[in-house]
């Protein structure tokens, strides 16, 4: 019984981190990828069909692959995250009255942007994903 309520939980989390993704599509600020990985990683613990069919979809499925086969973005998702870590730290850098808190930011800033730069960009052709390779690396 607890392991029957552990994976509806986990299916639950799953599908709440989809539809955040999915609002990440269209919100600027939020991110899009980091939900969909943790989707999959919810699904692949609680429902591995649902995980096979997340990484089946046509706009999203992409995305899951590129991370899993590569460990890589595809250029307009790291040009994207480069551009809404620099507004949204400027905007807080901004708005912070006291001097060192807008040391820290920049620090973050900093941090951030070195770790967000070492991501690999391999973009991935949309006929170059196969379900046979989706079945071979779940």
């Amino acid at each position: 019984m607890n392991n029957r309520v552990a994976r509806y939980i986990l299916v639950a989390m799953g599908w709440i981190a989809v539809a955040l993704g999915v609002m990440g599509i269209f919100l600027p600020l939020l991110p899009t990828t980091p939900f969909l990985l943790l989707a999959s990683a919810c699904f692949m613990r609680g429902s591995p069909k649902l995980n096979q069919r997340l990484h089946q979809h046509p706009q999203l499925g992409p995305i899951l692959v590129n991370w899993h086969q590569h460990g890589a973005v595809t250029s307009r998702v790291k040009r994207r995250g480069l551009i809404m870590i620099v507004l949204s730290f400027s905007f807080s850098i901004l708005m912070v009255p006291l001097w060192w808190h807008k040391l820290m930011l920049l620090v973050g800033l900093v941090v951030l942007l070195y770790c967000f730069n070492r991501l690999p960009i391999v973009d991935i052709q949309p006929d170059s994903v196969s379900v046979a390779e989706l079945d071979e690396n779940p």
